[in-house]
């Protein structure tokens, strides 16, 4: 068994407050519902938002599910009736669910559906996009 003394619990707390203090330490997160977002607190007075249902698991979630959200200790987000969970890290680097999902979000302007092509066709039969118009040339 392995004792630990009072002096190295002393200076294990000193640096776990150190290291606290050197990265934001979030203090309260909500859902905006007229912007649609989810913005976390922290204690210095930052703020980070992100858009509430580009998360996956929360993409077809009620305004009153997403109100339900918690933070997860200091380090993530809780939403118990849903079953999702998040790191703020995570979501601060722009991970906003699996790598599937990701993938399938940023091709979803990328879509070659019949109406788009269709869309895209009818346009470039106009003679495509207008030309910039440049003042003072």
């Amino acid at each position: 068994m392995v004792e630990i003394t009072d002096a190295e619990l002393t200076q294990a707390k000193r640096r776990w407050d150190t290291e606290r203090a050197q990265r934001p330490v979030p203090v309260s997160v909500r859902f905006d519902a007229p912007s649609g977002r989810i913005v976390v607190e922290f204690a210095n007075g930052a703020a980070f938002m992100v858009p509430a249902r580009s998360l996956e698991g929360l993409t077809e979630a009620e305004d009153e599910q997403l109100a339900e959200v918690e933070l997860l200790g200091e380090t993530g987000l809780h939403w118990e009736s849903l079953d999702v969970d998040y790191s703020i890290s995570g979501l601060m680097s722009g991970v906003f669910g699996s790598r599937t999902f990701m993938e399938a979000q940023r091709r979803g302007g990328q879509s070659k559906s019949p109406a788009k092509i269709a869309a895209s066709r009818a346009n470039g039969a106009k003679g495509g996009r207008p030309r910039k118009v440049i003042k003072g040339s």
